[in-house]
């Protein structure tokens, strides 16, 4: 680290490092892993690809050695990681083949959103790719908890996710920007009663989160939704 980190990384450190297996969000950040980096390996060696809000660069990392990759985030910086924001992405227009945003959006307020999706945009080229991830607000244990008591599960506190909303909202801000859809993915559908077991033994019941995954794999219902989608 070539900086002093900011946010959540100033109070855990390099956290998604080595993930603790009682992080009750542990099996959806395995699982939203294993489908980036089989994302990222099937792209031709020396894509230009931009990490935004990359964290420690786990990715970049990982990955430096085959794409020209790297990493912005706000909170954190070095060797393969530069400061600065999504909302002001220092890159001319149409530097990159790909881009990735990873869990950052909800980060955001509403306003801010919208800026990132436009910022994103700008610096993909025409026919250059989003993949995104965002946890969905309209999840399948939050729709069931609105029905019987009116109100929605917020995937995090409000201070610390802003920016919280359904899946079909950030679609739909995606779309406005000028992106075009390509594809959806969800990570665990959130079932009743199975969800809260889960989130208390995430590393014993892996297997479970993963087989509701399998099963259940309604991006509507999910926790988490990864999308990708193209500036045409």
């Amino acid at each position: 680290m070539t900086g002093t980190p900011t946010g959540e990384y100033a109070i855990r450190g390099d956290y998604h490092r080595e993930p603790s297996p009682d992080w009750e969000f542990y099996p959806t950040y395995l699982a939203k892993l294993t489908f980036v980096r089989r994302y990222l390996a099937a792209l031709p060696r020396d894509t230009r690809v931009l990490d935004a809000g990359c964290g420690e660069g786990v990715l970049v990392e990982e990955f430096r050695r085959r794409l020209a990759i790297e990493g912005i985030d706000s909170n954190y910086s070095s060797e393969f990681v530069t400061r600065g924001s999504v909302l002001a992405l220092p890159y001319s227009n149409a530097t990159f083949d790909r881009a990735t945003c990873l869990d950052v959006l909800e980060h955001l307020t509403f306003d801010d959103q919208a800026k990132a999706f436009a910022e994103l945009f700008r610096v993909l080229r025409p026919g250059g790719e989003l993949l995104m991830s965002v946890p969905n607000l309209a999840h399948l244990q939050s729709r069931v908890h609105f029905l019987l008591q009116g109100r929605l599960i917020h995937t995090a506190s409000l201070e610390k996710h802003p920016g919280d909303r359904p899946i079909g909202e950030y679609l739909d801000l995606a779309r406005r920007t000028g992106f075009r859809l390509i594809a959806r993915h969800g990570i665990f559908p959130t079932v009743p009663i199975l969800t809260r077991w889960i989130r208390r033994a995430p590393a014993r019941l892996l297997p479970l989160h993963r087989a509701l995954t399998r099963l259940l794999p309604v991006p509507g219902w999910c926790f988490l939704n990864l999308v990708r989608f193209e500036r045409p």
